[in-house]
């Protein structure tokens, strides 16, 4: 909107903003216990609320916000996968492996149906293939950084509207991830009795924890936690830079993202600690609550900053697109990720992680799923295997079926405009 003023609010003022909605989204889920029955996360009500009133505040002509969020924003992300990271014990890496190459099979899939139904109801609406591949698995799977990444490449096709489109979409499923995952996963745990169930193993994990007696961290253990997540998204970094450094002298494909990386190095410090004697529960206890911290401010931050007018501007047949994109993941995630992860609670929790990342973002399931795992039980499961397939695996498949999806759209758009 032109000449509208923009109000700046710097990364400290963003960062108190973001505290605030949390505080103000607990608030909401006490006064209104149905918030907390549908496991919605106290970032997300709370950074919805804000959102909605940077909209009202936009669309009547007062003021713009604008926010310097993006560089805190990439160093919480980075903490909480660096923390996902070191929750990866060798019994857990050995446990997931099964999960994780059935689970990567069915996001490849997903993102590969996200592309067809764009593409099909595009197609009956009388809409530009480039522009109805711009509400598939570019925005869906692949979220705001995908969309940024190939909306350009339908620009320079022929479809000038491309950009907008993706971002708007993006946004809607960020949206919509928060909203429906914590409602999803509630329903599965209802539907399927699943509150109650739990393998030996599980019962046997369960008694430790509470023989522990809800661990008591302290002061040393959580300054040393904070520490190691310091270190872990250090070498994270020299990580990227030297797969970096390896792909532009080779040409070999074997760049990373950075919070890939950071995880990975969790991961490292955390097989080492397991090799070191002595119990370091307090220890792992404490870089949790500094993994949970991070994720809290990454997603209410990511929350407040949205710009819901850019939903404004999509047309009736763009929603209908949307709609269905939010059909086709619904019955995915309870027909097919669910039944085949396992049909118990952990494959109840990757389902909602699911849903998170393939509307849009993997910090989304990880507040989704805990928002679940807080009112029933915790899935170690289900939080080593979604960020490794939100935030990796799936990155690097979903890059290779939109490749494919926009050259079939490119020929489309060529047959559509002639």
């Amino acid at each position: 909107m032109e000449g509208l003023k923009v109000l700046k609010f710097d990364i400290f003022t963003t960062l108190m903003l973001a505290v605030l909605a949390i505080y103000f989204g607990d608030f909401l889920r006490k006064i209104f216990p149905i918030l907390k029955k549908y496991c919605l996360p106290a970032s997300v009500v709370g950074g919805t609320v804000f959102a909605l009133i940077s909209l009202l505040l936009f669309k009547m002509g007062i003021v713009q916000l604008d926010f310097d969020y993006k560089a805190i924003n990439q160093l919480f992300y980075c903490i909480f996968f660096a923390a996902s990271g070191a929750a990866a014990s060798m019994a857990l890496l050995k446990k997931g492996g099964k999960l994780v190459l059935i689970f990567a099979v069915l996001a490849a899939v997903l993102a590969t149906f996200q592309n067809g139904i764009a593409l099909v109801i595009g197609k009956f609406m009388d809409i530009d293939p480039l522009i109805s591949m711009m509400t598939g698995s570019i925005p869906m799977t692949g979220g705001h950084g995908n969309a940024a990444s190939f909306a350009p490449i339908a620009v320079e096709a022929g479809a000038p509207a491309a950009i907008e489109v993706a971002i708007a979409a993006a946004t809607f499923g960020l949206i919509s991830g928060c909203m429906l995952g914590g409602p999803f996963g509630n329903f599965l745990v209802k539907r399927f009795k699943l509150e109650n169930s739990m393998s030996n193993e599980q019962v046997m994990e369960e008694i430790d924890v509470e023989g522990s007696g809800s661990i008591l961290v302290d002061k040393p253990n959580l300054i040393q936690a904070v520490f190691l997540m310091c270190i872990a998204i250090g070498i994270g970094k020299l990580i990227e830079l030297g797969l970096k450094s390896i792909q532009d002298s080779t040409g070999w494909k074997v760049a990373l993202p950075i919070h890939v990386c950071c995880m990975f190095a969790g991961i490292v410090i955390r097989l080492i600690y397991d090799r070191k004697e002595g119990n370091h529960d307090v220890l792992y206890e404490s870089i949790d609550i500094v993994g949970e911290f991070s994720l809290a401010l990454f997603v209410s931050m990511s929350i407040i900053t949205m710009k819901l007018w850019q939903l404004s501007g999509l047309g009736l047949a763009l929603v209908v697109l949307l709609i269905a994109q939010l059909v086709l993941i619904i019955t995915f995630c309870y027909f097919l990720t669910f039944r085949l992860l396992g049909k118990n609670y952990d494959a109840a929790v990757m389902a909602v992680g699911h849903m998170g990342f393939g509307l849009g973002a993997v910090p989304v399931s990880m507040t989704t799923m805990q928002a679940v795992c807080k009112k029933y039980r915790y899935s170690k499961l289900a939080f080593f295997v979604v960020p490794v397939i939100g935030g990796f695996i799936s990155n690097l498949t979903n890059a290779v079926i939109i490749t494919k999806f926009l050259d079939l759209a490119k020929d489309l758009h060529t047959i559509w405009i002639s």
